[in-house]
């Protein structure tokens, strides 16, 4: 899958995003949590790690409880049961570590990239916390809203200094016409929003350019989800701070 096509996908899945907020919490929990189970699946891939199959199920539950830690969650902040959710993910990567049967080869590695992906589908707990939070589903929509945005533009072929550049700066403007036209927020959080996610997409695009394992469908589908999982945590935190 070529990286034009990952950034519309990216783009739509952004959108997915905003339309379940608009909706309600309960369709945004579940679209986080889908997002999470997409990921699980593709990040061993895309890594080449030795034990997709235990990555991939350690990835999962750890993402799963986090959306849910912070959808039950009665206290505050939001996420403060989110650590302890990754915490118990990186004792379970070494079980799974520990019940592998191939002679633990990359045993450094596979650990790394195991852990490395339980901090990003715990990041998405950040959008359930962020609609739960002040500013609740006009922030949302409008992180999501500059996400979908910045990922629509990097799928121009423009050079990397442009590259980054131009979606950086689509990202802020969408996020501050978004913003400006929402319900109890303003134009700052929506800049703050569109600067954070369009400079987190152009990192990305740039980072991800010419892996090779990105040729198989599943690593693509990682590389997809990847931002918008990450945008989740970026949401809430410039929630928390900018409106309160």
């Amino acid at each position: 899958m070529d990286v034009s096509t990952r950034a519309v996908l990216t783009a739509g899945l952004a959108a997915g995003v905003a339309a379940a907020a608009f909706a309600g919490q309960l369709p945004l929990v579940a679209v986080a949590g889908v997002l999470t189970l997409f990921f699980a699946v593709g990040w061993p891939v895309l890594l080449d790690l030795p034990n997709p199959l235990g990555t991939g199920v350690v990835i999962a539950l750890v993402g799963l409880g986090s959306v849910l830690a912070v959808t039950v969650s009665t206290g505050a902040p939001l996420l403060w049961l989110v650590p302890t959710v990754v915490a118990l993910g990186v004792l379970l990567s070494f079980l799974a570590e520990l019940l592998r049967q191939d002679g633990r080869l990359r045993l450094v590695e596979s650990v790394t990239g195991t852990v490395t992906g339980l901090l990003v589908v715990s990041a998405a707990s950040g959008w359930v916390a962020a609609v739960r939070a002040p500013g609740d589903t006009a922030l949302v929509i409008t992180g999501a809203a500059a996400l979908a945005v910045s990922a629509a533009v990097s799928a121009v072929h423009l050079g990397v200094r442009t590259g980054v550049l131009v979606t950086t700066v689509a990202g802020v403007i969408a996020g501050a016409a978004v913003g400006s036209v929402m319900p109890g927020l303003s134009i700052v959080p929506g800049l703050a929003l569109g600067f954070a996610t369009g400079l987190l997409v152009a990192a990305l695009h740039v980072l991800l350019d010419g892996v090779a394992s990105l040729r198989r469908p599943a690593a693509s589908v990682a590389a997809i989800v990847l931002p918008i999982l990450v945008s989740g945590i970026l949401v809430y935190v410039v929630g928390r701070i900018l409106v309160g």
